[in-house]
């Protein structure tokens, strides 16, 4: 299984000059389909005795369920409570979730309070065979030197408390701004995957995606995992600019970016946690179907959970689709244990 490929190919320079030859086979396949196949029924459950799928449906329900996006957040805001770790947890004994990986919120856009990475890593010391934390350094923070040394000391330090990815980057700058290049050379160097927020007010980019493909080709070694509006609005082909920063919910028009860059680049990754995951799978069920059935070897089950009694549609996620177990269990756990390095 091609999980968290990037990492395979670690050890070696990148640079921010480095471009990667586009050789995946049947890279054009999607650029104009979108997807492969049209069906809802795939072919380890068409034509099977009752018995039978519901034998499977246990079997995906017994899986391991690792969800590649939660949040902490240390007080209250826009009337949410805070949610700690304890919370966290508890929430996650309630629902069947296994494993989460907490992502920190270090850039003034990224929530109104702020979860600074330093407190993330002290929130998850308690639970590390359930919580996975990632950190993140504000971009910004390269203003302050001329040779990194500041901010390659922090990220060192943050990798040896324990964090495990780099997450949740969503800093009001072009996604291929100079001083997001240098975090993603320090990522490729500690062998970071990258969470990216992409939207009309962070990690900037115009419709079609050209910032963000420039990111993926300069730095073959780092994988990236895409997420929100900006993103999944991209699943479809007829993406205008407002879409940037809302959840669409036309149907699907079948040659979209996102479906063309799972395709041809095997460094990159769809989280399908938050309103905007779900609503790029159900805005166009049929599409939704397909698309998993194609990608799933790209795609990371997450909630974005981030305070109490939040409504979790991704929860729903292994009832409203159907897909084989092996898929199931791609999307549900391997991928992400992929990326971190566990598989």
């Amino acid at each position: 299984m091609p999980r968290g490929r990037a990492s395979e190919r670690r050890g070696s320079t990148t640079s921010a000059s480095r471009r990667r030859v586009l050789s995946r086979a049947g890279a054009g396949l999607l650029g104009a389909a979108g997807v492969v196949g049209t069906g809802t029924e795939t072919s380890a459950t068409a034509g099977t005795e009752p018995s039978v799928q519901s034998s499977q449906e246990t079997a995906v329900a017994d899986q391991p369920l690792f969800d590649a996006h939660t949040h902490l957040i240390p007080a209250e805001t826009l009337d949410r409570e805070p949610l700690h770790a304890d919370d966290l947890v508890s929430w996650m004994d309630a629902v069947g979730i296994d494993r989460a990986v907490v992502l920190a919120l270090d850039s003034p856009e990224s929530y109104p309070v702020q979860a600074p990475s330093w407190w993330i890593l002290e929130q998850v010391a308690a639970y590390p065979d359930r919580l996975v934390p990632f950190c993140t350094v504000d971009p910004r923070t390269l203003v302050y030197e001329e040779d990194f040394s500041a901010v390659t000391n922090l990220l060192e330090r943050y990798v040896e408390r324990g964090a495990r990815g780099f997450g949740e980057l969503k800093a009001g700058l072009p996604v291929d701004d100079a001083r997001h290049e240098r975090l993603y050379e320090l990522c490729a160097e500690h062998g970071l995957p990258v969470v990216l927020h992409l939207d009309d007010k962070t990690m900037l980019d115009a419709v079609g995606l050209p910032r963000f493909e420039n990111v993926l080709a300069s730095f073959p070694d780092v994988d990236f995992v895409g997420h929100a509006h900006g993103w999944w609005a991209h699943i479809s082909a007829d993406v205008e600019e407002s879409d940037l920063g809302r959840y669409p919910e036309r149907p699907v028009e079948p040659g979209g970016r996102v479906p063309e860059l799972l395709a041809r680049y095997d460094n990159v990754y769809g989280d399908l946690s938050g309103l905007s995951g779900w609503t790029g799978l159900t805005r166009d069920p049929e599409y939704g179907q397909a698309f998993l059935e194609t990608h799933h070897e790209q795609l990371l089950f997450g909630t974005d959970y981030l305070h109490p009694d939040q409504e979790t549609p991704q929860l729903g996620l292994f009832d409203r689709f159907d897909l084989s177990g092996e898929a199931w269990a791609n999307v549900r756990y391997r991928n992400l244990e992929g990326l971190l390095g566990e598989a």
